[in-house]
């Protein structure tokens, strides 16, 4: 059985924290942070959180809900924050609303883009401060 490895411990370099889900970790069932989340594994549900970074080799099934996200992987679902990232190796299978949007060549979109005008998406602004909190010890060394 592979570890699973999440960390809602680590600090950025900006100095907030953030938690990561290995590219061996796969999680059944919504997210809800109110720290960044990295994405290398594989989500089947929906993800709120500040800011999300999805690796390249990952997938995600389910709406994400973020300020920020940076896509470089699979999304199977809508997209909504104030800025999103489309890198070059991403598919988004979904609808993407933004406020400032930056789009790779070579990424691919089905789905259509909607500028939020300034407006925060409902599901954004309605983020709690910490719904639930997931934490799985680290591996022991």
């Amino acid at each position: 059985m592979a570890k699973a490895f999440i960390s809602a411990r680590a600090v950025s370099a900006a100095g907030t924290s953030f938690s990561m889900l290995g590219s061996d970790t796969a999680i059944t069932g919504n997210i809800s942070a109110s720290a960044d989340l990295h994405v290398d594994g594989s989500v089947d549900g929906d993800i709120s959180c500040n800011a999300l970074v999805q690796g390249e080799g990952s997938e995600i099934t389910g709406a994400v809900r973020a300020e920020t996200v940076r896509i470089a992987g699979l999304v199977r679902g809508s997209v909504a924050a104030r800025e999103v990232v489309i890198l070059k190796t991403a598919r988004i299978e979904g609808d993407v609303a933004y406020d400032a949007l930056t789009i790779e060549q070579g990424a691919r979109l089905e789905g259509r883009l909607s500028p939020n005008g300034g407006q925060m998406p409902p599901a954004i602004a309605r983020l709690p401060a910490a719904e639930a909190e997931l934490i799985l010890p680290a591996a022991a060394e």
